[in-house]
């Protein structure tokens, strides 16, 4: 709201996340009493044909990024949707997130435990009620495998009820800083999630892949959207219909039976992932990219 209250002159770029949110619109009417001052959207998106965008409103804002200087999209599935909505390349960059790497660590003694950690809001597009039926055929093979749940949502009764019936071997923390989530993670085995697409909206990346990887914990996860863009080579990633749940459910089991029965594969795949982590999703390294790609879109327009 306070945006209509500041001089464009004051400032050389306005910065909005989404391309068809109204703030979005609302920060491009806002720049054009300056032309100097240089408009930037940030951008996950990678839905080409996204139903959001047939609505008027968000339809206006989408438009108006027509004439933003800089289209920072996050993931390179950003840029394919951007391209196939007929936005012009040249505006367009690709800067990967980052995670704190000195946060996230592999510990410093891998744990010999069967734990699997869920890390994600507890909701059905993120496929917890799955993992919950997922584990129970698990604990057939590994009767001491045990599922950590960290994450709130309306699927959270659910959770609740599998985490006081002892033989589900469920433990629910709830939400968790970043320190905490790094905890758990390192006291883990195996990083799961089961995502699945709603009407409108595929998973784009997933920065809780980033964070196991980077904690050398090997990851099983159903191929949702563009979330292959999360994960390093040699992790699960099912490419099983999600209209079929009984098969995600026992590809999940199987994947998961499969790392916790092997501690060598395990920490060799941990091995890997820390490594491509660091040289692709450090924090500070990807940070420096984003002022990279901004101070070139300032080069260009004769700012600096």
């Amino acid at each position: 709201r306070e945006i209509d209250e500041l001089e464009p002159p004051d400032f050389d770029w306005v910065a909005s996340m989404v391309l068809c949110s109204l703030v979005t619109g609302q920060a491009a009417k806002w720049r054009r009493s300056n032309p100097k001052t240089l408009q930037a959207v940030v951008t996950w998106e990678n839905l080409a044909n996204q139903p959001i965008y047939k609505v008027p409103p968000y339809r206006q804002a989408l438009e108006s990024c027509r004439r933003a200087e800089l289209l920072l999209c996050m993931v390179d599935a950003a840029r394919d949707h951007l391209l196939e909505n007929r936005f012009s390349d040249d505006v367009i960059r690709v800067v990967k997130p980052g995670v704190a790497t000195d946060v996230f660590t592999p510990a410093k003694t891998r744990t010999a435990e069967p734990v699997v950690a869920f890390i994600s809001p507890l909701a059905p597009n993120k496929g917890i009620d799955r993992l919950l039926s997922a584990m129970a055929i698990v604990r057939k093979s590994i009767p001491e495998a045990r599922l950590v749940v960290a994450g709130t949502g309306p699927l959270e009764p659910m959770v609740k009820a599998a985490a006081e019936d002892r033989t589900q071997q469920v433990t629910l923390v709830g939400g968790l800083d970043a320190h905490g989530v790094a905890d758990l993670l390192r006291d883990s085995a195996v990083f799961t999630t089961a995502p699945r697409p709603t009407w409108k909206w595929e998973e784009q990346f997933g920065l809780a892949y980033i964070e196991a990887q980077a904690c050398g914990l090997p990851v099983v996860t159903t191929e949702c959207g563009s979330n292959y863009e999360a994960l390093a080579p040699g992790n699960s990633l099912l490419k099983v219909s999600p209209k079929n749940a009984n098969a995600q459910i026992e590809a999940l089991a199987t994947e998961l039976i499969g790392w916790l029965s092997d501690p060598d594969r395990r920490q060799a795949q941990g091995t890997v992932n820390r490594d491509w982590v660091v040289a692709n999703h450090d924090l500070r390294t990807q940070a420096a990219r984003m002022g990279e790609a901004f101070a070139e879109i300032e080069r260009i327009h004769g700012v600096r």
